[in-house]
């Protein structure tokens, strides 16, 4: 099978006819809805922001290093545990309960940033030591149950219409974003007075703007809480008590028979792990960077998370259709190339000005979501009925057991900028380098893949 050849088993005049707007599949992408109060309100354009604007709690240099270094540590936690949590739960057919306890441990992240106060009674130091502890252990939470989100991806959809549905979940996404992000700017972050007489006093304006993103992220999870999708297979001899150690021997079972029967799933597998931790640190580090080396306010950084969502969002949807035309391994080159060009120009042309990270930073948001997208298309179309299951689950967590990589070089790079540049000189700018760093590894590995050779009909 070539990149661009799409299932032989349907005819373009059956894709027409086969709508994916079903009760299930809209009920499984309002989680992404709702997932956005995390990704864009809490890790990366309002409260990430809070956390290390300049003065708030202390300066914007220490607190970007704080959190860069909170972040790191959480994802060690997630790149030990996260590649079992969804196996396991798959294979005693507990996806749902496990995407549930996960959810619920988000939204209680997210209420109790309310306390992340600077003139609170841990004081500013106390405060951003919290604040970061509770971004870092709602991280490892939405990532498990991310987990299981993306594992019920097979049991919702076929190989025709897998890529739809995916990018209709990561659509959802975006545009919950924007929505959620035009409340929280036009009613608390940008006025001085918001509803109900909300202020900017000690951080009031974003603290309630949490405990809304938590009741956000609660109801739009509520109907796939209420009905999970059920798996379509369910291992009945994973035995009642499954230890950590038997968990690790299956998933090192599966690798195994991967690397013997189709390297080239495996190599993507990890190809594809290293440049999705650099796009979730594009957006999680894109808007402190906004913020630290090119003097947005947090207004300005909503109005730009505005754009930067329309954007995305518009282009995954276009570049859908790209994917089943070019074929999704060209699809994902020419997304991370762009996108490595476009960070570098951030980090050469960064004495520009705003209007350098509004053009760059606007680019790089065009290519995310058509990347993320295209990748689960690409493995999606290569797996054998029967094998679902297995492979996507080793997709959905071998993603984030390296999501440590772009916290820990964001944070190598500001170590760098600031040992480089002159005393009292901004090197924040420098942290983007760790990202792209990221970003170019997967796309070099991405060019070694071989499509044909990765297909997995032969896999026993």
């Amino acid at each position: 099978m070539s990149e661009s050849t799409t299932p032989q088993s349907m005819a373009p005049s059956e894709k027409k006819k086969t709508s994916i707007l079903t009760k299930p599949v809209i009920e499984w992408a309002l989680w992404d809805w709702g997932s956005a109060a995390f990704n864009a309100v809490a890790t990366t354009f309002v409260f990430s922001v809070y956390l290390t604007s300049d003065g708030t709690f202390t300066d914007k240099g220490t607190a970007s290093d704080y959190l860069s270094w909170g972040l790191f540590a959480a994802g060690i936690i997630i790149a030990l545990l996260a590649p079992i949590t969804g196996q396991r739960a798959d294979r005693r057919g507990k996806g749902g309960l496990a995407l549930t306890v996960f959810t619920i441990l988000v939204v209680i992240c997210l209420a109790l940033m309310f306390f992340v106060a600077p003139a609170g009674p841990l004081g500013p130091r106390g405060g951003l030591f919290l604040g970061i502890a509770l971004l870092g252990i709602g991280n490892i939470f939405f990532e498990f149950a991310s987990v299981n989100y993306n594992a019920m991806l097979n049991h919702l959809s076929t190989k025709e219409n897998m890529g739809r549905i995916s990018g209709l979940g990561w659509g959802s996404g975006y545009v919950g974003g924007i929505v959620l992000l035009l409340i929280l700017y036009v009613g608390l972050i940008s006025p001085e007075v918001g509803w109900f007489g909300i202020t900017h006093a000690n951080g009031l304006h974003i603290r309630v703007s949490m405990v809304i993103a938590a009741a956000w992220m609660l109801l739009s999870a509520l109907p796939l809480m209420l009905h999970p999708v059920k798996p379509r297979h369910i291992d009945e001899h994973h035995g009642e008590h499954e230890t950590l150690w038997d968990s690790y021997r299956k998933l090192w079972s599966t690798v195994k028979s991967l690397a013997k029967e189709s390297p080239h799933t495996l190599f993507f597998l990890a190809a594809s792990a290293v440049f999705r931790d650099g796009l979730a640190g594009v957006f999680t580090f894109g808007a402190i960077l906004a913020g630290t080396a090119f003097g947005f306010s947090s207004s300005e950084v909503i109005i730009f998370a505005i754009a930067a969502n329309i954007v995305a969002g518009i282009a995954t949807i276009a570049m859908g259709a790209l994917d089943d035309i070019i074929g999704p391994k060209r699809l994902i080159v020419i997304s991370l190339s762009c996108m490595v060009i476009a960070g570098m120009s951030v980090f050469f042309l960064h004495n520009g000005g705003k209007i350098i990270f509004w053009t760059f930073g606007l680019v790089l948001c065009v290519f995310v979501g058509p990347t993320q997208s295209a990748s689960r298309s690409f493995l999606g179309r290569m797996i054998p009925e029967g094998r679902e299951g297995e492979v996507f689950g080793l997709y959905a967590t071998t993603g984030r057991a390296v999501s440590f990589l772009a916290p820990a070089m964001y944070g190598i790079f500001l170590t760098f900028g600031r040992n480089w540049t002159p005393a009292g000189a901004d090197y924040t700018y420098w942290g983007i380098l760790g990202i792209i760093l990221i970003l170019a590894l997967g796309l070099v590995m991405t060019l070694f893949v071989h499509p044909a050779k990765a297909k997995l009909d032969s896999l026993k």
